[in-house]
């Protein structure tokens, strides 16, 4: 099967603050995309991200590899907007984001672990957003009722994004690899779908 590389990208912008940050990937409403969780590519493994008129605004092709320990975040031109990459340090998982390819020679724009109160057994999964900048974190919170379904939190407990399975106009729920993502305003749209990206890892959907 031929494959589509993403565009590499040597630099990359310093967002610090995702929520502050002055880029084309942010608006000042309210925005919801779609999200399903295959590539279009043969539909093989990876996310399709639509935008509400229905055109692919991100993607990301594992090809035949699905729950890779490294994923490439990108426009629907192909250009990398963040490298996700799962790590395990002793036995706990982590996953680092990156807004290039070399990896090697930056340091991660976030991290994301297990909270420590999902550690000790509380049935809430729960995982922490450790930003660059120590000024602003973020929390991953699985919804109760829903395997997939899950929102984004700031430091305040404010929600800045939501993703549930989509129902249709006339109530028809669609499978659970399609989701609704709703985005607050004045949220970096790129770094939600890094966070939704490591959801997926989470949950093994991509």
């Amino acid at each position: 099967m031929a494959k589509v590389h993403p565009l590499l990208t040597i630099n990359s912008s310093n967002r610090d603050d995702a929520s502050c940050s002055n880029n084309r990937y942010m608006t000042s409403k309210r925005e919801t995309f779609t999200i399903w969780m295959k590539s279009l590519v043969m539909q093989g493994n990876g996310c399709t991200t639509f935008d509400e008129n229905g055109e692919v605004v991100y993607r990301i092709d594992n090809y035949d590899n699905k729950h890779s320990n490294e994923v490439y975040l990108m426009d629907l031109r192909g250009k990398l907007l963040f490298t996700v990459c799962e790590k395990k340090v002793c036995s706990f998982r982590r996953w680092e984001g990156y807004t290039s390819n070399n990896i090697g020679g930056n340091k991660p724009l976030f991290r994301v672990k297990k909270s420590f109160r999902s550690i000790l057994g509380n049935k809430e999964s729960s995982y922490k957003v450790t930003m660059r900048s120590d000024s602003n974190c973020y929390r991953l919170e699985r919804l109760n009722g829903e395997s997939t379904a899950f929102r984004i939190m700031d430091n305040n407990g404010r929600v800045v994004a939501e993703a549930k399975r989509k129902q249709s106009s006339s109530g028809v729920v669609f499978g659970d690899d399609v989701l609704t993502l709703v985005v607050e305003p004045h949220m970096d749209h790129s770094f939600i779908m890094a966070l939704v990206t490591v959801y997926g890892l989470i949950r093994n959907l991509i």
